[in-house]
């Protein structure tokens, strides 16, 4: 579904990420870990078209997206809910979750995908009128995914969405993340929690230093000495 080859992006003189190459199949979790500053924030914001590549190609269900707007690529069917949420506080939840609907025209197909993430997340339903920067981070967290998910994406990327959540809100949102993969929605996962994203991952990646180091199963990393050690904090 994604086919990322050979993925160079540089900031000024400084390379970020250097010719990583990685693929994520149709209704799978793949996870990106790696400590800050791997590149993979980098990694998701050069494929979603908010930064361009120095050189390397970036292919979405057999289309080349890596020179195409931005806007564009949401339209094809790709999303992306950025590290830190991104919403807007002076908004309504509501208005924050019609702006991820930008691109659509489809009236009532929009009116439907809002019940669906009312009904992901009832505490966007219940307080819809309320201004978005009242909420607490894992409801803005929330938030921001039914935001992404009002484009109606066929793959979501997901850039630390537990970052800073409670223990409860943490398993919360990962449950939240299977059950999109059970309605037939791709995840491409960044997750400082290597544990949690293993556990959800059909395959996963590990970046240090802008390169690709190690690669498997969730289930195989789980169990690799080198993560256990890195990320898992076991000796």
């Amino acid at each position: 579904m994604l086919e990322v080859k050979d993925l160079v992006v540089a900031y000024g003189k400084v390379k970020a990420v250097k010719g990583i190459s990685f693929s994520v199949e149709h209704n799978q979790v793949v996870s990106l870990l790696g400590t800050n500053g791997a590149g993979k924030t980098t990694t998701l914001r050069t494929i979603s078209g908010l930064l361009r590549p120095e050189s390397g190609e970036v292919w979405f269900e057999g289309q080349r997206i890596d020179k195409m707007p931005a806007h564009k690529i949401v339209q094809l069917g790709l999303a992306h809910s950025p590290e830190g949420r991104r919403i807007f506080p002076k908004l309504t939840v509501e208005d924050n979750l019609m702006l991820g609907a930008f691109a659509r025209k489809d009236h009532q197909a929009i009116a439907g995908d809002l019940e669906r993430v009312f009904a992901l997340f009832d505490i966007l339903k219940e307080r819809r009128s309320q201004p978005a920067g009242t909420f607490s981070g894992g409801e803005q967290q929330m938030l921001a995914i039914g935001r992404a998910m009002m484009s109606r994406p066929r793959l979501l990327m997901l850039d630390e969405p537990s970052m800073g959540l409670s223990p409860l809100m943490m398993q919360r949102i990962m449950s939240t993340i299977s059950e999109l993969q059970s309605e037939g929605v791709t995840i491409l996962l960044v997750e400082q929690n290597a544990a949690a994203a293993l556990e959800l991952s059909d395959h996963a990646y590990v970046l240090e230093v802008g390169s690709i180091t190690l690669e498997g199963s969730g289930k195989q990393l789980l169990g690799d000495d080198r993560v256990k050690k890195a990320y898992l904090g076991e000796d």
